[in-house]
């Protein structure tokens, strides 16, 4: 099947197809023919965007991407990121001004392009003055080097900050905002998605199956489903952690909850995703042809109102179950000295 490009990026007016292709897998759990493979697949079913980022595989997904993409470059929407440190040098990572021109220009060059349509801070950068960081990639969009600029996982107070910032000293202010969104991780429904709403930020949400929490096979009484992700973030995947009990028993309840309306979970989980009015599109990574057709199907479904009411008595609004599913380290909880008298 295929789709067509029926969603709007934020203010923007750029016309954006349900689903965005990432790329996260490439180079890294996905040899460079799978890559490809699933890249042309994509594009054949319609989808228009692709995200990628610097520090996927040191580099090696957006020269899979490039790959991909010759010969059609100019109908899509190419999205990649900075931030992460690339190779052993520290002061080859964040967000100041002396890393972004670097990181603009190799990213372009593994691209194999001459312009991104959209940049993305991969993170905030404690160390680094938002300002310079603002004023870097606003001069980069002046370049032609960039088309848009935006965010990612960053907290609403930060993004309230940038877009003061930006009016204060005539700056293009972000974009986009790059964050997880699901039915287990909804912490971006309090703050988040009321502040991009109110200054027309466009949202690309990735994570719709919760890093696999949703994928069907984490079901109360089951078996310790398998992760490639798993020595990632140590814990987070343990169905025997006490802490991830409640995780479990609303993985499973929304299971049964697919099941009895004809769904599969993976259908539920995209749909609610793209039901919310902030959501632009939604980053999906397939590593086969078979997800790929599962998330095409699934971003056709339509939530009725009692499946939705359903699903917040199931997990309530605004829900977070561990600090760590929102994609990043909150600062001031990190060390535990920062926090204590």
């Amino acid at each position: 099947m295929t789709i067509e490009a029926t969603r709007v990026l934020g203010r923007t007016g750029v016309r954006l197809t349900p689903l965005t292709l990432g790329t996260m897998n490439f180079g890294r759990w996905q040899e460079e023919s799978e890559g490809l493979r699933i890249i042309d697949a994509a594009l054949d079913a319609g989808i228009s965007s692709i995200d990628t980022a610097d520090v996927y595989a040191q580099g090696v997904s957006e020269e899979i991407v490039a790959k991909a993409i010759k010969g059609r470059r100019d109908s899509l929407f190419l999205a990649t990121k900075f931030n992460g440190q690339i190779g052993t040098d520290p002061r080859n990572a964040g967000l100041s001004r002396r890393w972004i021109v670097r990181a603009v220009e190799d990213s372009l060059r593994r691209l194999g392009t001459d312009y991104i349509d959209l940049y993305q801070a991969h993170r905030p950068d404690p160390d680094t003055s938002l300002l310079e960081t603002l004023q870097t990639l606003n001069d980069l969009i002046h370049q032609g080097k960039i088309r848009y600029y935006g965010t990612s996982v960053f907290p609403a107070h930060q993004q309230v900050e940038a877009h003061w910032l930006a009016e204060k000293y005539g700056l293009i202010a972000p974009h986009t905002e790059q964050l997880p969104y699901s039915l287990l991780v909804r912490g971006a429904e309090r703050e988040v998605f009321p502040v991009v709403r109110k200054y027309g930020v466009g949202v690309l949400s990735y994570g719709p199956l919760a890093a696999g929490w949703l994928s069907g096979k984490y079901r109360v009484g089951g078996d310790q489903p398998e992760s490639a992700r798993a020595e990632l973030i140590p814990g987070r995947f343990d169905v025997t952690a006490e802490r991830n009990q409640r995780k479990l028993a609303a993985a499973d309840a929304l299971g049964r909850l697919a099941e009895e309306n004809g769904l599969t979970l993976v259908e539920l989980s995209v749909a609610f995703a793209l039901n919310h009015p902030a959501i632009s599109s939604v980053i999906i990574g397939p590593r086969t042809q078979e997800h790929l057709e599962a998330y095409l199907k699934a971003s056709t479904v339509e939530l009725g109102s009692a499946v939705l009411d359903r699903i917040d008595e199931i997990v309530d609004p605004g829900t977070q179950f561990l600090e760590r599913d929102t994609g990043r380290d909150t600062p001031s909880l990190q060390p535990a000295a920062l926090r204590r008298h």
